[in-house]
């Protein structure tokens, strides 16, 4: 039987993604103590942009939280303020909308790589005590009445009252409650281009049946010191062959005009998912899941992280409402 753990042992976070880190920080708001356990190292390189874009409602959330941390993301990501929508190359709609004013407090939306989202979360949680333990990938989760055990690929195991399960779509802490993810998946594939931008096109546009593609649709998204060109695959095309960097180098010049091969800053694939575990939690109700460990949406009206952010607030609200005395200064030890 699992040795009792006490009502004031830590919260064990698992993932140092956007998701995992505002968990983490909604608990210490709640001044629950946290360890936040992150397979890969501290230096690790994030390719592509990712979820470039934070709803005003999140940084809204982010804000009520941790006081200045949406305020923050505001002013390193950016606010396009105009959108086109083009079919075959000509223009059928466009929307300018009037500059934010900062005085008025937050904007409706920014624009920035999920990497630069995570320094400014990381930061915020090193601020506020959260201890984050790098390379330290979590093997096994035991869940028993009086709380949870993690196992790390170390050898170490983890005592603490409850877990959030913040790892991904291939989430560990998923797999060891026995939920799996049930859905559809797409056929098709998008591609999706980073690009370099210092001039900056602060306009989003939406191309369908782009000529330059071969009629495929194209998405073009600003975000700080760049911009993302995603592209639409087709019946028959190949992922290996349209996503290579020779091929890129070609096609991208139809779709933005002149690239040189040094601006081009990431290239990925991704398909389009809708899955969702069959439960959030566990028996005992020591695990709770949150972000794309526990569902998984279409990138298409930015739900994946956003929906992640309100995941991670519930958890971490429903954890502090449900422990019995918590304590700021408890620490989680390894156990031999």
């Amino acid at each position: 039987m699992a040795d009792p753990v006490a009502d004031d042992a830590p919260v064990i976070v698992v993932g140092a993604g956007p998701v995992g880190l505002f968990a983490a920080l909604a608990l210490r708001a709640h001044r629950v103590p946290v360890v936040l356990l992150e397979a890969d190292p501290s230096d690790r390189h994030r390719a592509g942009s990712r979820a470039l874009y934070v709803h005003g409602k999140s940084l809204t959330l982010l804000e009520s939280t941790s006081p200045g941390l949406g305020s923050e993301l505001a002013a390193n990501g950016v606010l396009w303020n105009v959108r086109r929508t083009l079919y075959r190359g000509k223009q059928v709609y466009a929307r300018e909308f009037p500059p934010h004013d900062a005085t008025r407090g937050l904007p409706p939306f920014t624009s920035l790589r999920q990497s630069e989202t995570e320094r400014v979360l990381l930061h915020a949680c090193e601020q506020a005590g959260v201890d984050v333990r790098w390379n330290h990938p979590v093997t096994e989760v035991v869940t028993h009445a009086d709380g949870v055990t993690v196992a790390t690929a170390d050898g170490a195991t983890w005592s603490g009252s409850h877990v959030v399960g913040a790892d991904g779509a291939r989430s560990t802490v998923r797999k060891c409650t026995g939920t799996s993810l049930d859905g559809a998946a797409a056929e098709g594939f998008h591609v999706v281009v980073d690009v370099a931008d210092e001039t900056q096109r602060l306009e989003r546009v939406m191309h369908y049946e782009h000529p330059g593609a071969d009629g495929r649709g194209v998405l073009v998204v600003p975000y700080t010191n760049g911009f993302q060109v995603d592209v639409q695959s087709r019946a028959g095309d190949d992922p290996d062959v349209i996503a290579s960097r020779r091929e890129v180098r070609r096609w991208l010049p139809e779709l933005v005009g002149p690239t040189p091969s040094e601006r081009i800053t990431a290239i990925s694939v991704y398909r389009f998912l809708q899955l969702i575990a069959d439960d959030f939690t566990d028996p005992h109700h020591r695990i709770l899941l949150a972000g794309e460990a526990a569902h998984l949406f279409p990138p298409f009206g930015a739900r994946g992280m956003n929906s992640g952010f309100v995941d991670a607030r519930a958890a971490a609200d429903a954890i502090a409402t449900g422990r019995r005395s918590p304590a700021a200064n408890a620490e989680a030890v390894p156990r031999s």
